[in-house]
């Protein structure tokens, strides 16, 4: 079950105006500002806004964690806020209770920062709390000793897969009786001067700098490539007994988990999305629904060439085509940008959302029309539905595959 949600993204910091943002459609991406990205092909990024660390630690603990586990950890404080959670450090129940963090990088910021060190000052100058701000894993033993969570505690590093990853196998451990609470999620924080130009020699990134609110266009025929976005979402699933004795406020269920590999090459996606209709598949065969029973779908939707289309004929593979051309599906990296390892977090987070509130978020920018993208994208502006199950795909580098299906408020009680 899951009882509990938070965000930190672009387009709003907390559910309700990360919520409404996406609703009115509006976009998180706008120029660079964490470095001087002028003599970059790419000068924009969805950058989270309004977000000063020191409103949320301690100066001196905001000096020694990096934005990835900083953006994290706040997602994770809302979610466990939301779900009416809190232990002290001789709770009994605390050794059931675990995080489970995605992410592509870690704590690339500092990362950047100590090598910057180490190259221009020597290794003396190399901070002591470097290699702990750097991990990937330490997201989720920060939110561990935070919380005192003492159960199992765990980082998946699947690139843009690994929050939603992390959903799934936190869900995994709950459905074994390794655990009764899960809080899941994760987090990216990769807008840095070595993080933009690796994807700009890759030719991965957008370049339409000078219309940034327009630049990232899934399924759109002029799309030229991803806009990097960050933050973090966190959801927290709890054992249904658990959660009803207690009488907890339930918000929906991670009802399917389903992953495949393409097997083919370490950043494109295996040609035709028969590698991505598998993980649909196996995520509709474990929650034991049949493709009639999806009424969304929050795409992978990066806005590049090769992933829009093969993610197309992924959803026509897995859903057949007469059910393919019938769900309305939304890429909301529209308007966020790509959040990399956080990304399949915050979009089972806007599927539930949509279930429950019986709304669509569109995909923006729609406005060219590309013949192999020829399915409902929910194009620009939002649309009222009504639904009760939900399916969010994440597809990263190296060929992994990860789909969710969710089932609404409604479906979860009964």
């Amino acid at each position: 079950m899951v009882t509990g949600l938070g965000v930190v993204t672009p387009v709003g910091n907390d559910v309700e105006s990360f919520w409404s943002a996406l609703v009115a459609g509006r976009s998180g991406i706008g120029p660079i500002t964490h470095f001087d990205a002028s003599n970059y092909r790419t000068r924009i990024a969805g950058e989270v806004k309004g977000f000063n660390p020191e409103q949320h630690f301690e100066k001196r603990e905001a000096r020694r964690i990096d934005p990835y586990s900083q953006y994290f950890m706040v997602a994770c404080r809302q979610a466990l806020a939301q779900a009416d959670i809190k232990y002290g450090p001789d709770d009994p129940e605390n050794a059931s209770a675990g995080v489970m963090v995605g992410a592509g990088f870690g704590g690339m910021n500092a990362f950047v920062e100590e090598i910057t060190v180490l190259l221009k000052r020597g290794p003396e100058r190399v901070s002591p709390t470097g290699i702990p701000k750097i991990i990937a894993n330490m997201a989720a033993g920060l939110v561990s000793i935070e919380h005192n969570l003492l159960g199992p505690v765990s980082c998946v590093v699947t690139a843009c897969s690994a929050s939603a990853n992390a959903l799934g196998d936190a869900a995994e451990l709950i459905r074994r009786g390794a655990a009764d609470v899960m809080v899941a999620g994760g987090a990216e924080a990769a807008i840095t001067t070595y993080g933009v130009a690796g994807f700009n020699q890759a030719r991965a990134l957008s370049i339409r700098n000078d219309e940034p609110e327009k630049a990232s266009r899934p399924f759109d025929a002029e799309r030229d490539g991803f806009v990097m976005g960050e933050g973090a979402g966190a959801v927290v699933l709890e054992d249904r007994d658990r959660a009803i004795e207690r009488g907890a406020t339930i918000l929906g269920e991670l009802i399917g988990y389903g992953m495949s590999a393409d097997a083919y090459h370490i950043t494109l996606p295996r040609p035709g999305g028969t590698g991505a209709a598998r993980a649909m598949s196996a995520a509709m065969r474990d929650g034991g629904l049949e493709p009639g029973n999806i009424s969304y779908i929050n795409a992978h939707g990066t806005s590049t060439e090769a992933n829009d289309a093969g993610e197309t004929a992924a959803i026509k593979i897995a859903m057949g085509k007469e059910e393919a051309y019938r769900v309305p599906i939304s890429s909301t990296k529209s308007m966020t940008g790509h959040i990399l390892g956080g990304a399949g977090a915050v979009e089972a987070i806007v599927s539930l959302l949509a279930l429950n509130r019986g709304i669509l978020p569109p995909t923006i920018n729609q406005e060219h029309p590309d013949p192999e993208c020829d399915l409902d994208y929910v194009a620009n502006a939002a649309r009222p539905f009504t639904g009760e199950y939900a399916m969010s795909n994440s597809f990263g580098f190296g060929g992994h595959n990860v789909a969710l299906v969710l089932g609404s408020e409604r479906v979860a009680r009964e």
